[in-house]
């Protein structure tokens, strides 16, 4: 079992940046890829981008490509989301989401943050 918390989430206006953080219990931290989805309300949930339990492959959703940025500290069994230029159209609750190597799905989640972003 691993339990996901995000943080980092706000109020923010267009233009503005915002770190997400999403912190990890598990030990073996590293053998887990990591996602952040978001949903906004009425929507359904988006993939917004991965990265690998190494670090070394990240994707990327085409909205967000070039404005997003996801790493990982694995001595620190956390994951972070640099969201910059954010767009009104950005305004989510985010979730970041693991999945182990033998899993095609992603098997644990956080509670979410929001993330609002004014024009």
């Amino acid at each position: 079992q691993v339990h996901l918390v995000e943080s980092g989430g706000g109020l923010v206006q267009a233009g503005d940046s915002l770190r997400l953080s999403c912190a990890a219990s598990e030990r073996t931290f590293e053998t887990y890829a990591i996602a952040w989805f978001r949903q906004a309300p009425g929507k359904e949930r988006e993939l917004v981008t991965s990265i690998s339990r190494s670090g070394s492959t990240t994707d990327y959703a085409n909205s967000v490509k070039g404005r997003f940025a996801i790493s990982r500290d694995n001595a620190k069994n956390t994951v972070y989301l640099q969201m910059n230029s954010l767009k009104p159209e950005d305004t989510a609750v985010y979730y970041c989401a693991a999945r182990s190597a033998v899993s095609s799905q992603w098997q644990y989640w956080g509670q979410g943050t929001q993330v609002t972003v004014s024009s």
